[in-house]
This record gives structure tokens, C-alpha cells and sequence, in this order.
């Protein structure tokens, strides 16, 4: 991480703050959100370099409150204080007068002094320069398409009361296919916040290993219920759905929530423990409102819903109290827990059915009633007597939480992997999910 690359930004968004914030007038409210980037992407095609480059990018978002109104905007943050000053003041100056055309909020909330964090996060990534040479060896003779994505990560918070948040990560992402000649593939994903030369040739064989399965005959599977494995990037599939209208306290107070059922008295397994967990270090502890989450704040525990996701704007509404939600009351650092199923054991105690390494359109099919439909991808095996008989057929599945996470889970595994977020579409995405392997019993598949 270059330190006096970040020392030098995180001094010039603190005058950027204190600049802006002393324009501002009696009864006006601001609050400056930063998102800031340096990162080093390579796009990969059959084992050939298609695209690179280094990217530093960043853009704060200004947030206008005044007469109990709120009107936002965002301008590229460069680094160099003079011009970031004078785009922040044309932005305000803006916001002045766009906020008159807007209705109030009868739910507004205001800034607030929430402290003041600092959380730097040191890796050992990949020198720029030596990422092609190290990557490339190892996957020469395959077939392989992905994204590497490396570099340092910066979030940003302050506002009118004095409130200060810095964040900042190092990290990298290789998000990648290996492609079978029967057009199947293998997906794999390796992140962290240094660079493991073994883990990713160990990575690169075990993926080897499943794409020779893929080259056999695929099994066309009938409708009905099978014994299911889910690799823990398939749990983390199935786990993102609870932040669609499920773990939400707006969403059940609203009465849409796939949780109501539990709010309600009913319970999952035992065996299910699921907590948001900040103490990962994976994304800052503040909301863009700035607000703390608690390092960990347990949801699930032994199948029992403890605690829901309660952003301020709800806690207003509501008038009940708010634990550091962001705007959409979405899950941004969980952790499902473990269980007592190990690696070695996983085939034999599937004994005979279904091992999905991935989903892919995962929506609700009755959220209310808890069910989930989406499709099998990738490494998808029909297993029989512990043993890898046949690639299947893509399926479409269509279950309810409250039956693969109720009475049929069997089994979590004792070992969790990180699955990192992987979205670039506007900056790139940090956090992630920390996840098990589960074993469910007669999990449905429609078509």
C-alpha cells in the first residue's frame, strides 16, 4: 500500500469537508460520502491477456439537507485539493438551488457526530508489474477466461457535526472460468489481501480436477427432490436473497419481508447461526450516513431470528432504534456459521445425489412464503455412492428457506471460505460473504 499516496488523500478530503462545511448557512446540513479506487485490472481470454491497465478513479457524494428537505449529488474527487474545492462548491451551490423544487421528507434524518474511525488495512499484493508472469504459467495449457482486479480501496464520511470516518484496503479478486471442450466450466475465485503463490496453484489444480469430470456424458435429472451439496459459493448465492426483502426491518414491518414466518414464532435448524461480522475488516464499519455497526451483530442464532436490519430512516418511521443499517437494509459483512462436516467426508455423507458448486438467477419466486427459484451453473455433478458419476444438465430449482435451512438441513461443513464481491460496474465492489458448505435433504428441482 502506498502510505504517502493514502496519507496524502485522506488529508485532502478532511480539508475538502472542513472547506465545504464552513459555506454552509444557518439550518443547512451537509454530509460527504468518498469512494476512491487505485486498481490494477487484467481481463483474461483463453489464457491470454485481452485487456490491462491501473485505474484511479474516485467520486464523493454531496448530501444537501435544509427546510426538511434532502438533495444530492456527485463530483470527481482528483486528489488535488484546489480543483476538488472548486467542484465541491459548484455542486453545493447547485444543491441550494435544487432543493427547493423537492417536497419535504416527513422521515428526514439529520446528520449526527457519530465519532471518529480510522481503519487501514496493509497487504502484500502482486507488484503490477510482475501480475501477468505470475498468473499466466499456471493456467497456460487450459482454457481460461476471468478478471483479476488488485489494489487499494478507500471509503470516506463526514459531515457538518463534526463527524469523520477514513477506510482503506488493500485487496485483490482473480474471478475466473476454466472452459471443458463440451463448453461447460469450472468457476473459481480467489481474493484476499495477500498473495498466496501455493493457494492459487493449489486453487488452479483442484479446478483442473473438476473441469477432467465435466468432459464425461452430462445426466439429465428428472423433477423432483435430491440430496443436495451447496459449495460454499452456492450457499453464499442462496445467503445474498436475504438481503431482497427478507432481513430487513422495513420489509417486515411492511409485511413482504421471506422472514416473516420467524418474526412470527416459527424457527429454522439449530444448526443455522448467521451474523454480520465487521470485525473482518472486509468493509468499513459505517453506513453512508457514517453510523457504527457493532462489530457483531447476530441475526440468526441456533435457527431463532434475533435481530433484524434497521437503518435510521426506518428507526425514524418506526420509532424504534437503528444498529448501523445502510440505506437499503442489506446484509454487507455476513457470516454464516460453521458446522461439523469435513472437507474429506463431504462425497461419502452426500453418499448419493447432487454437488452445485454455483447458482445464477436466484429471485423470489413467493417471497413471503420464503421461495427461492434459480438455475445450477458451472460444476454441477450427479454423485452416486460417493463418488462423481456425471456432469448434469443445467436445473431449475424452486425450495423454500424454511425447508433448506429448516428441517432438511443436515449438515453444515467445519471449514468457510470468503466469497468476495465481484462487482465493477461503478467502482469496484469490496466486502463479501463468509461462508460453509451445507448438506440438505430432498431439495426441489422443478424443471
Amino acid at each position: 500500500m502506498n502510505l504517502d499516496r493514502l496519507e496524502q488523500l485522506e488529508v485532502t478530503f478532511n480539508q475538502l469537508s472542513e472547506f465545504l462545511i464552513d459555506q454552509l448557512n444557518n439550518a443547512e446540513h451537509l454530509s460527504l460520502e468518498l469512494s476512491s479506487e487505485q486498481t490494477q485490472f487484467i481481463r483474461f481470454n483463453n489464457a491470454k491477456v485481452r485487456q490491462t491497465g491501473l485505474v484511479t478513479d474516485g467520486n464523493i457524494k454531496l448530501s444537501f439537507i435544509a427546510n426538511q428537505r434532502t438533495v444530492f449529488m456527485m463530483f470527481p474527487f482528483t486528489g488535488d485539493l484546489t480543483t476538488d474545492q472548486q467542484n465541491g462548491l459548484e455542486s453545493l451551490n447547485y444543491l441550494r438551488q435544487d432543493i427547493l423544487q423537492v417536497p419535504e421528507d416527513p422521515h428526514l434524518v439529520l446528520p449526527e457526530n457519530k465519532g471518529t474511525t480510522r481503519e487501514v488495512y496493509r497487504g502484500d499484493l502482486l507488484v503490477p508489474e510482475i501480475a501477468v508472469k505470475t498468473l499466466l504459467p499456471e493456467v497456460q495449457n487450459l482454457d481460461m477466461t476471468g478478471i483479476y482486479t488488485a489494489g487499494q480501496v478507500i471509503r470516506g464520511n463526514a459531515n457538518s457535526e463534526g463527524q469523520n470516518h477514513w477506510f482503506a484496503t488493500d485487496s485483490f479478486c482473480l474471478d475466473y472460468s476454466l472452459i471443458a471442450p463440451s463448453e461447460k466450466a469450472v468457476k473459481g475465485i480467489l481474493s484476499g489481501r495477500n498473495w498466496d503463490e501455493q493457494q492459487y496453484q493449489t486453487q488452479i489444480k483442484s479446478s483442473q480436477n473438476q473441469l477432467l469430470a465435466l468432459n464425461k456424458s452430462p445426466k439429465q435429472i428428472q423433477p423432483g427432490g435430491y440430496r443436495t451439496y451447496f459449495a460454499p459459493a452456492a450457499t453464499a448465492d442462496l445467503l445474498g436473497m436475504l438481503s431482497w426483502g427478507a432481513i430487513s426491518e422495513a420489509s417486515l414491518r411492511q409485511g413482504g419481508s421471506a422472514l416473516m414466518k420467524l418474526k412470527e414464532g416459527k424457527t429454522l435448524s439449530p444448526k443455522l447461526n448467521l451474523q454480520e461480522n465487521f470485525s473482518l475488516g472486509s468493509v468499513p464499519k459505517f453506513n453512508e450516513l457514517g453510523e457504527i455497526s457493532p462489530d457483531i451483530l447476530p441475526l440468526i442464532t441456533e435457527g431463532n431470528l434475533i435481530n433484524t436490519l434497521v437503518n435510521s430512516r426506518t428507526a425514524t418511521e418506526y420509532k424504534i432504534t437503528a444498529n448501523g443499517a445502510n440505506s437499503s437494509e442489506s446484509l454487507r459483512s455476513p457470516e454464516l456459521g460453521k458446522g461439523t462436516l469435513s472437507s474429506e467426508d463431504i462425497f461419502n455423507t452426500l453418499g448419493t445425489g447432487l454437488y452445485l458448486s454455483n447458482l445464477h438467477y436466484l429471485n423470489w419466486s413467493d417471497r413471503t412464503g420464503g421461495r427461492i427459484t434459480g438455475m445450477t451453473r458451472y460444476a454441477c455433478f450427479w454423485v452416486e455412492n460417493g463418488e462423481i458419476v456425471a456432469p448434469i444438465k443445467d436445473l431449475r430449482f424452486d425450495d423454500s428457506l424454511y425447508r433448506f435451512w429448516g428441517e432438511n438441513l443436515e449438515a453444515l461443513t467445519d471449514f468457510q471460505e470468503f466469497i468476495p464481491e465481484t462487482n465493477t460496474y461503478e467502482r469496484r465492489e469490496i466486502g463479501g460473504s463468509l461462508v460453509p458448505g451445507m448438506l440438505v435433504n430432498d431439495f426441489q428441482f422443478t424443471l
